[in-house]
Parts: C-alpha cells; sequence; structure tokens
C-alpha cells in the first residue's frame, strides 16, 4: 500500500490502490469524518484567541485595560462609529448558528454546529484575514422546536460588537425570515453562506459554463433541482442575471413550482418558493422528463445521491449540456456517470472532483470587502459583483471544461472579491468608508498573506503541533477494514 502523505493529497491514491474504483468516494468520506473527529479531540477545537497589540511589560495593560482603556470607551460613548477604529469590531465575523440544519446532519443541537461554526471561523482568517468567533445559539422553545424571533433578538442584541454576521446551517422557512428580518433591522451586513455563498459560487460557475459551451444566458433553460435557500436563492441570482423566467422550472420534492401549485400558495412557510412559482414555467411542467427536455443547465441542491438525478434525464438535455450536482458529502449523481450520459460539464460541491462549488472560494473575500468600507449590508449586487470577480479571476488564468472555478489555494482570487465586493458597496450606496478598488485589493493581500505567514511561523516554531501520523494511519487503517469488509 502507498504510504500517506502527511499532507493528505495522496489519499485519493492511496485507497485506489487498495480499494475498488466504487469504494473510493465513500471510503474517502468516512475517513476524513473519523480523522475529524481525532484532529479535533487532538486540538481541542481548532480556533483560540490571541492578542494583536503588544505587551511590552505588565505596566502596558495599564494602557490595554485600566485606567488607561477608559478613554477609549468615552470616545466611543460620544461616537459610536469609533468603534470600528478602536477595536477589532471592524474586521470581526460573528458566524451564527442555530445548529438545526448541519451539514446533511440535520438537527445537531445547539452545540452540535460548533465544529462547524468553528470550521468557517478558520476560512475566514486564513482565507480572508476576517477574524471570526463561533456562536451557537439556543433558540428552542419549551417543546424544543427552534423560533425564529430568538435568533432575530440575539443577533440584534449582538450588533455592537461585531462588524458582521454570518448565519449559518438554520433550517427552513426560519433561514429566510432571519435573514430577511436582519438584512434590513441592522446596520451591519447580515450574510447567509448557504444562500447567497451558495447563489455567488454557483453563478460564478454558470458564467464561466457558458462561456466555454458559447451560450447567452438570456437564451439558456435552466432545471433548479431542489427548492431549498440554496437554489431560490440561485434562482433569483440567475434571473437578475437575464435569464428569462419563462426558460426556468424549479423542483421540489412534490414536482415542479408552478402557479397551479395550490399547496404553495396556501403554505405561509413557503413564500420564497411561491414567489418563484408564479414567475417561472408558464407551461407548469410538472416533471423531470419534460422539463430536462433541450435543457441547457441543471443545478440540483437536494438530497445526496447518487441516484437522486437520473442518467437518462441527463440524456435528454441540449449537447454540450452543463449539470451542477452539489449535494454533499454525495452528489446527486456521480460526475462519470452524468458525462456518460452526455454532460459536458459537470461541477459538485467535493474537492475530490474537478469543478468544486465551493463556498470557501467565496465568503472570506465578501465579508472581507465589506468589512474594510464599513458596509451596512450585503446587497444582491455585492453578491454577484464577487461571483463575476471569481469568474473573471479562473478566466484570466485559464478555464477549460474540468477547471471553470477558482480554488482555495489561489492567494489572490480573496483579494480580488474584496476590492470588487468594496467597490459595489459604494455604488450600492451601502459603504460608510470611501476606498479605492487598489486601496482594498492591496490591503486585503497584504492582511490574507500576514495571515498565513503568521500560521506557517506557528507550526515551524511548534506553537501549533502536527497531528501524530500514527494516529492518522490508524485511522486510516480503521476505514481501510471497514471498506474491505
Amino acid at each position: 500500500m502507498k504510504e500517506l502523505k502527511p499532507d493528505l493529497s495522496n489519499i485519493t491514491d492511496v485507497l485506489r490502490d487498495v480499494l475498488p474504483e466504487s469504494k473510493v468516494a465513500a471510503a474517502q468520506t468516512s475517513f476524513l469524518k473519523r480523522l475529524s473527529e481525532e484532529t479535533h479531540r487532538f486540538y481541542h477545537g481548532k480556533m483560540q484567541s490571541l492578542p494583536k497589540a503588544g505587551i511590552y511589560g505588565f505596566n502596558w495593560f495599564n494602557v490595554w485595560y485600566t485606567p488607561g482603556v477608559s478613554k477609549v470607551s468615552t470616545t466611543i460613548r460620544d461616537d459610536n462609529e469609533q468603534s470600528y477604529a478602536l477595536s477589532n469590531r471592524g474586521n470581526l465575523v460573528a458566524v451564527v448558528s442555530d445548529s438545526t440544519r448541519v451539514l446533511g446532519d440535520g438537527d445537531c443541537t445547539p452545540a452540535g454546529g460548533l465544529g462547524v461554526m468553528e470550521g468557517k471561523a478558520m476560512l475566514m482568517k486564513y482565507l480572508g484575514a476576517c477574524d471570526a468567533i463561533a456562536l451557537c445559539v439556543n433558540s428552542r422553545d419549551a417543546n424544543g422546536k427552534a423560533d425564529p424571533k430568538k435568533i432575530i433578538d440575539f443577533v440584534k442584541m449582538l450588533e455592537p460588537s461585531v462588524g458582521a454576521v454570518n448565519l449559518e446551517d438554520i433550517s427552513q422557512p426560519n433561514c429566510y425570515r432571519v435573514l430577511d428580518e436582519l438584512r434590513e433591522a441592522c446596520n451591519i451586513p447580515v450574510w447567509h453562506d448557504d444562500a447567497q455563498g451558495t447563489a455567488c459560487v454557483t453563478l460564478a460557475g454558470v458564467i464561466n459554463a457558458l462561456q466555454l459551451t458559447e451560450r447567452r444566458i438570456e437564451d439558456t433553460k435552466a432545471v433548479l433541482y431542489g427548492a431549498g435557500a440554496s437554489n431560490t436563492t440561485i434562482a433569483r441570482f440567475l434571473l437578475q442575471e437575464g435569464l428569462d423566467p419563462d426558460n426556468l422550472i424549479m423542483f421540489d420534492s412534490k414536482g415542479a413550482l408552478h402557479k397551479d401549485r395550490k399547496d404553495i400558495s396556501s403554505n405561509p412557510d413557503k413564500y420564497k418558493q411561491w414567489e418563484l412559482a408564479v414567475k417561472t414555467n408558464p407551461l407548469c411542467l410538472n416533471t423531470m422528463e419534460e422539463a430536462m427536455a433541450g435543457a441547457d443547465i441543471l443545478i440540483a441542491l437536494s438530497t445526496p445521491g447518487p441516484d437522486t438525478i437520473k442518467p437518462e434525464w441527463i440524456s435528454l438535455m441540449a449537447d454540450k449540456s452543463i449539470v451542477f450536482c452539489c449535494a454533499n458529502p454525495v452528489p446527486e449523481i456521480y460526475p462519470y456517470d452524468a458525462k456518460a450520459a452526455g454532460a459536458y460539464i459537470v461541477a459538485t460541491g467535493r474537492g475530490d472532483f474537478p469543478n468544486q462549488v465551493n463556498n470557501s472560494c467565496g465568503f472570506p473575500g465578501i465579508l472581507k470587502g465589506a468589512l474594510m468600507v464599513r458596509a451596512r449590508k450585503i446587497t444582491d449586487n455585492m453578491a454577484i459583483a464577487a461571483a463575476h470577480s471569481l469568474a473573471a479571476f479562473a478566466r484570466r488564468r485559464g478555464i477549460t471544461p474540468d477547471n471553470i472555478l477558482a480554488t482555495m489555494d489561489e492567494t489572490e482570487v480573496f483579494a480580488h472579491e474584496a476590492a470588487d465586493v468594496a467597490i459595489q458597496a459604494i455604488k450600492d450606496g451601502v459603504a460608510r468608508v470611501q476606498l479605492s478598488r487598489e486601496e482594498v485589493f492591496t490591503t486585503a493581500l497584504k492582511e490574507i498573506n500576514e495571515t498565513r505567514a503568521l500560521v506557517q511561523n506557528m507550526m515551524e516554531q511548534g506553537f501549533i503541533q502536527p497531528p501524530p501520523m500514527a494516529m492518522i494511519n490508524e485511522v486510516l487503517q480503521a476505514c481501510l477494514a471497514e471498506f474491505k469488509a
């Protein structure tokens, strides 16, 4: 068996060396889950707080704390905007969740989301140089039901301490209600990455896929499978980008959305779906076979597969069809099956297949740009500007059917995103600070590079210890034993 590298870059090859191809993807998912638990236990989580101001002697605590800090308090009292200059508020994001829909695991209890929220904080810091804190909220009532008003009230009370809020893993329909109210009520950006972030990165991929297949969005027919927070926002962004609503058909678990769906019109929890039902699918097509005939794009964000999307549906699509199947941990159809059925470009949510639709390429740069100009909100225009920034970055370095999107290791993409988002915030009139694109780009890139260098230095100097390879190999052997059986 091949030896596993410490950076895990050859894990797929190691598994392929031992297991049949049909088991590799599932085995890799199992390995990563097992290793995640063991390494989180080893580190006791993955984030910490550290000073960013020097402590040159204990007398400096008289400056950083009492009595000197009294002047900071009274200055902010007299002008709350000074809180951005005199504290870390201007670079601090609260990652807020009630843990009712954690990844594909559903309701994990309030504390169950901490691993994901800390992960979000780590990505924000390492990729976008944004400080972030994980805050899992107990929004349950006496009957154990999540109450959206409790999250809304919590964020409103939290607002004076942070520069932005990233909502995460909140179940439907609460996620819509929470975001809609807080976007209007708060004077800082409130962002829902499951919705706006996924829509932004998906739109970037669609823009480049359309270019590679020589299509105009105005002439494109799109089918969206799944009508949750992600796909309803994707639909909204596609329509704003120029997609003809007559050429959009969206499906939920009961069939296609259209104006005759009385079960949606009478359900107050389905108001987002009803908005789309009345403006799309004018022929009231109701089956996937009808909808997929001649379709150019399929975007699925629904039930993990691999048999959720049928190959025979894809075979009905137009030539050079574009298929995004982004359920995690298993896409609705595996890319090789989609291509065998006729798809030309296939994207998934996984990093071990080509064309990963990865929110981590979006939110760190978007939030950095919003924070740098002290934006009051993140408008749809700002998210769409980020999508175009992502797409343009990938085009500049070259795109192919198997490489349509930027990846996390392309450091400059986040600084470009931040700059383009900041400029759009200024254009939209939601920025408190006026900066040039070059100022945002240069500062963001400098801070991102400094963050990465700091983490690297901490690893090299032993302040962050590597997880023992013996532990990693033990996890690997347990995984192999499971899938060899």
